[in-house]
């Protein structure tokens, strides 16, 4: 893994996690699933495949500190903070040009901070793999075996295998769908040629930024503005007043859906779950006889099959009576009661509250 890093995208906030997922503690920075928070369980899986010095961590300034505080083995300086949020196409290439000055000839390895993967030993292979396709001058992407028609996720379509041999099947990339409506996606699992796009994505630094030239001139003049102050006394000025006026665009839409040279792995039984809404603690979570799932709080379940309850371990014993397919998650300032089938709409719920004066449960 000579000339190869790892970066880190952790500022985002977790909506559809809400309650739990704030503003002041987003939830790649609580522990979800164990004693260690999803942030930390994404750097301890890197352990064995790459050293702190080459991970970096692209966050907000609110943020840094606690991830600091939560993997200090990780140098400070590899932590790259954003003035603001602007989607994921910015924070690639922003990493892209520091790991560039790293290393000229560097591979990086993009994971969002929020993911879970049951299966370590095959993750890394994986890793490994794609960065011998991506010095090839592929783009690579890790992609899911897609489980249900969901339309919370970008879909790959497999072509032929690259005629390059690996040590696991590699495919060019037919196309990527961004977010398809259902009756599309249903269509396209039926095909049997289809991913889910993981948002896992290994590159050359120079791949990554012609391809964003190419693609996104506005950023890429951005990025190289930004480049050409780092390491002078006018660099954080610059860098704001430069990253206050980029587009707001996600990496997949802005440069996968039309990149050229793109392959795909496909990750089956990697057990993967992007932890995106509550229903998709079902995935990962142990669950008893009955299906119910109970975390951190105490439960007293009567007829009541398939359901989470997620407490705030104050003691506080939740009953529920002849309840099927509910999510009831229990903080110290809000009680959210909904159905499996709706956990989606989470993400409603706070937009309203950001246009309300109940903003301060946000």
């Amino acid at each position: 893994m000579e000339h190869t890093y790892v970066v880190i995208m952790a500022g985002g906030s977790g909506t559809r996690l809400w309650p739990v997922s704030r503003k002041k503690h987003p939830k790649h920075t609580l522990p979800l699933l164990s004693d260690q928070t999803l942030f930390q369980m994404t750097v301890r899986r890197l352990d064995g495949l790459f050293l702190p010095d080459h991970i970096l961590v692209v966050t907000t300034a609110d943020q840094v500190d606690e991830l600091r505080r939560q993997v200090s083995e990780i140098p400070c300086a590899n932590f790259i903070i954003e003035p603001e949020p602007r989607g994921t196409a910015s924070v690639v290439g922003l990493a892209a040009v520091v790991v560039r000055r790293l290393d000229p000839e560097a591979v990086f390895v993009v994971l969002p901070s929020d993911h879970y993967i049951r299966h370590r030993d095959l993750f890394h292979l994986l890793l490994r793999v794609s960065v011998d396709v991506a010095r090839e001058g592929y783009l690579v992407t890790l992609g899911i075996t897609p489980t249900a028609p969901a339309t919370a996720y970008g879909y790959i379509q497999r072509g032929e295998p690259l005629p390059e041999k690996f040590n696991y099947p590699v495919y060019h990339v037919r196309r990527f769908k961004e977010k398809p409506a259902e009756g599309q996606a249903r269509k396209m699992i039926a095909a049997g040629d289809h991913s889910w796009n993981s948002g896992m994505f290994i590159w050359k630094a120079d791949r990554v930024l012609d391809e964003i030239a190419r693609q996104m001139p506005e950023l890429a003049r951005g990025l190289q503005q930004i480049a050409d102050s780092w390491g002078k006394d006018d660099r954080e000025e610059k860098m704001r007043s430069t990253w206050l006026d980029l587009q707001v665009e996600t990496i997949d839409f802005g440069v996968m859906e039309h990149a050229k040279k793109v392959a795909v792995l496909p990750a089956s039984g990697l057990g993967w779950s992007d932890v995106g809404s509550w229903d998709s603690l079902f995935d990962v979570l142990p669950s008893d006889w009955d299906g119910n799932i109970v975390f951190g709080g105490k439960h007293l379940a009567i007829d009541t099959h398939t359901s989470l309850v997620y407490g705030n371990s104050d003691g506080k014993l939740v009953v529920t009576i002849g309840l099927d397919n509910v999510i009831i998650v229990d903080t110290d300032d809000v009680l959210l009661v909904c159905h499996k089938d709706q956990t989606q709409k989470v993400r409603q719920v706070v937009d309203n509250l950001k246009n309300s004066d109940k903003a301060r449960y946000l």
